[in-house]
């Protein structure tokens, strides 16, 4: 048996170890390791619940609102506070915004990678690019002459020895592929996707004030809303908020989807990676308020094993059913290394003890991770994208079963093969079509509102900290790109008395409890065919398939010193 580690794993948010037993051309086992500790936790204790959101928001640059949103409706919860229509809407935006843009990002930047050879791309014909492209969609740029000269960068990069964004592929590696002019096409989209992404982020920045960090407000949001003003949001932004919605759903309709079934077509032999087929989601997008999850349009619930044909219920209050085991994990319960809470009860106390660096493996027969270990009713689930499109097809929505359907169908695929990292690469791709549409019809919703004088963003009611109970506690969850978020928060005299965070790849990434209750991406590395251990493309497959975010997992502080430690970290 040989052990193959990844450390760190590139083209993802933070720093996150993979060691792997292989054996006869097959990962046997695997063994995932968040390797920095994330104590914003502690950072927040102690301050006014009001101001919590800007700093839990900080843990991650990526995911850029999920955490503020989750923190603020956390302390909504907690103190039975409603916000005015606007701001819901402006906040289902914002939160949609970055939905689309993370995920055409991650197809581009971080995952396409995995199946498109670079290199590889200098043996096409542009002309028969330019023929490709126009077969599978009308977007313009599609001619020769413009494939010619996205084929003439890549030589002078190549020529150059200095690859720049592409250095440090697996270019020719025997399991890619494509064609040469499939792989050109996805490069040119690739390298449009660049220009496209720092666009589309502008609403964002108009709704929030700024991007990757934008603004929020406990009671509802600060965004001026006022069509004849200067200063504030008005007519001119909201058209131009508008034009940016109409390109993004054009991007994703155009470039996206059809990139992503023809690169696809060529790999539906690749339905390794599925792992647990558990599959968890809190549920999102409420036609109302976030609180009312019978008007979610993205459904909550829990598939156990595979099983379309029951969805169990969900719910962050319960303390049976989410809790975060330590076994496994560098942390203490009431200085005792193992056990599990849930989060109203949690504890964030560090305990490492393992190797010094630098070392070659973990013991991964004992603790092995900063990262906890999330379990619904003590079962090990997988969330995000794919979770998020099985839960919606077996709940019968209809624009679920019909996107999936008409997919699988182009592609000649059962649905059985949904739950591979294929699967979940496509149904990251599915729900980006379903969240730009959903995002045109909130905005239309809001311009709506405002042409009938609604121009309300927040309410001020319970703002005062006199208004509020001594004691009290609250959660807010949501959908974030990478899968479900929970915040949980206890407030005592006005202060933040206890805070967690679960966050998506905190389910996905965690460490096992024992061999046979492992996270997801342990388990969707089993059985996963290497080719070349020495360039194990296939593990970067299934594991950016999930598009892991360590980033949650990086943020330290000196208890002693009140000081942040900073980290700078070279590659």
């Amino acid at each position: 048996m040989e052990r193959l580690v990844i450390d760190p794993v590139s083209r993802i948010e933070g720093h996150l170890r993979i060691e792997a037993d292989f054996n006869n051309g097959v990962i046997k086992d695997a063994f995932s390791s968040g390797t920095s500790v994330r104590g914003i936790e502690l950072i927040v204790q102690g301050r006014d619940p009001r101001d919590v959101w800007a700093y839990v928001q900080r843990i991650c640059g990526v995911c850029t609102t999920v955490h503020a949103l989750s923190s603020v409706r956390s302390v909504e919860d907690a103190l039975d506070i409603h916000i005015p229509r606007n701001a819901h809407l402006i906040r289902e935006m914002m939160n949609e915004t970055l939905f689309v843009h993370d995920h055409v990002v991650h197809f581009y930047h971080l995952h396409a990678l995995d199946w498109v050879d670079v290199v590889n791309a200098l043996k096409a014909d542009p002309a028969e690019t330019s023929r490709i492209a126009q077969s599978i969609s009308d977007w313009p740029k599609s001619s020769v002459g413009y494939f010619k000269e996205v084929q003439n960068k890549i030589k002078k990069l190549v020529d150059s020895g200095q690859l720049g964004i592409f250095a440090n592929g697996y270019w020719g590696h025997p399991a890619y592929k494509l064609p040469p002019e499939v792989n050109l096409l996805a490069v040119a989209h690739y390298l449009e996707a660049l220009d496209w992404q720092k666009e589309v982020v502008k609403i964002q920045t108009i709704f929030g004030g700024k991007n990757p960090h934008p603004f929020y407000v406990v009671g509802g949001m600060a965004t001026p809303l006022n069509i004849n003003s200067d200063t504030g949001v008005n007519a001119e932004r909201l058209a131009y908020i508008s034009q940016l919605i109409d390109d993004a759903i054009e991007f994703v309709n155009k470039v996206y989807i059809p990139d992503l079934l023809t690169i696809g077509s060529y790999y539906k032999d690749w339905t390794y990676g599925g792992g647990l087929n558990n599959y968890l989601v809190y549920g999102d997008f409420s036609t109302s308020d976030w609180k009312e999850v019978k008007d979610y349009r993205m459904p909550r619930g829990v598939i156990l094993d595979g099983d379309l044909s029951k969805v169990y219920d969900v719910d962050p209050r319960d303390p049976e059913q989410i809790k975060e085991f330590i076994d496994r994990s560098w942390y203490t319960y009431d200085g005792q290394g193992t056990g599990a809470r849930h989060p109203w009860e949690g504890e964030t106390t560090l305990n490492y003890n393992g190797p010094k660096a630098p070392y070659k493996n973990l013991n991964t027969d004992d603790k092995y991770s900063w990262l906890k270990s999330p379990r619904w009713k003590n079962k090990p689930m997988e969330t995000g994208p794919l979770a998020r499109m099985l839960v919606g097809y077996a709940l019968g929505k209809k624009e679920f079963v019909e996107i999936i359907d008409s997919t699988l169908k182009k592609l000649d695929l059962p649905i059985t093969a949904m739950q591979s990292a294929l699967g979940r690469t496509l149904a990251r791709g599915l729900e980006t079509v379903l969240i730009s549409n959903w995002l045109r019809n909130d905005m239309d919703e809001l311009l709506k509102n405002i042409k009938n004088g609604d121009q309300t963003t927040f309410d001020r009611t319970k703002w005062e900290p006199s208004t509020w109970p001594k004691q009290t506690k609250g959660v807010g969850w949501m959908e974030a790109p990478r899968g479900s978020l929970g915040h949980w928060i206890e407030i005592e005299d006005g202060k933040t008395k206890n805070y967690q965070a679960v966050v998506p790849t905190t389910w996905n990434a965690s460490p096992r409890i024992d061999d046979q209750n492992v996270g997801a991406y342990e388990a969707a590395l089993r059985g996963t065919p290497v080719l070349d251990p020495e360039r194990p493309i296939e593990i970067l497959r299934v594991i950016h398939s999930f598009d892991p975010c360590l980033a949650c997992a990086v943020h330290l502080t000196d208890l002693e010193n009140e000081k942040m430690t900073e980290l700078k970290i070279g590659y």
